[in-house]
């Protein structure tokens, strides 16, 4: 989807590094002070695939895979972010549980949307039902720019698409926000002690805002 070599190497980076952070959060031992439980752990999972995705989308051979399964995963990883927060036994009401998952929610929710918006309406001659992201008739597959190979057509998706890039970018820079000021506080009063084990630290926030950053500009592209 991306044609420039140096973009497409810098979405890379923006997104493996937090695909490799969730991997490591989600595999490592438990314990007092150590990983997150087993919610923690599938999250943490979720967002290593939905960042193993974006990466794919970003270079030829991802326009390949195919889409209904990773509609049907993203869908279903929304749902689940809601259900848990809903199902939380914590002290937090469930609006407000609510509304800390909710831009993992919206992530997985673009993810799904982009997926969907890739996808053909019906499948194309000689090939099965799950074809891949290269059978689009909702894309402008001439290039029209040295940067991107395809982009949407179509006012609906269009607006869509730069209304979700709008929202990642919001997102992408409250968790940056966020997590400089937690590196900044981490600086000042040495290593600081999380009041919960589920609570983000500096490099993690920096992550999400990394991932919610390069999915804003791959928005954008379509466009």
């Amino acid at each position: 989807m991306i044609a420039a070599t140096g973009l497409r190497w810098v979405l890379t980076v923006l997104f493996v590094v937090p695909a490799l952070f969730a991997v490591w959060r989600a595999v490592i031992p438990g314990g007092a002070g150590g990983g997150p439980g087993a919610t923690g752990r599938a999250a943490h999972l979720l967002h290593a695939v939905m960042a193993l995705a974006m990466v794919a989308m970003v270079w030829p051979w991802g326009m390949d895979l195919p889409a209904r399964p990773q509609i049907l995963l993203f869908t279903l990883g929304g749902v689940w972010f809601a259900g848990v927060a809903l199902a939380r036994p914590a002290p937090l009401s469930r609006a407000r549980a609510l509304s800390d998952v909710l831009p993992h929610v919206v992530m997985m929710g673009a993810m799904a949307w982009m997926a969907a918006a890739m996808a053909s309406s019906s499948p194309a001659p000689g090939h099965g039902g799950s074809h891949g992201m290269a059978d689009m008739p909702g894309m402008d597959m001439s290039g029209g720019s040295g940067t991107v190979t395809m982009t949407l057509t179509g006012t609906g998706p269009r607006l869509t698409a730069g209304l979700l890039a709008g929202v990642l970018l919001v997102l992408a820079l409250r968790w940056l926000a966020r997590g400089f000021d937690a590196a900044r506080l981490d600086d000042t009063t040495g290593s600081r002690r999380r009041s919960a084990p589920a609570e983000p630290d500096a490099f993690e926030l920096g992550c999400h805002g990394a991932m919610a950053l390069g999915m804003a500009v791959t928005f954008v592209l379509l466009v």
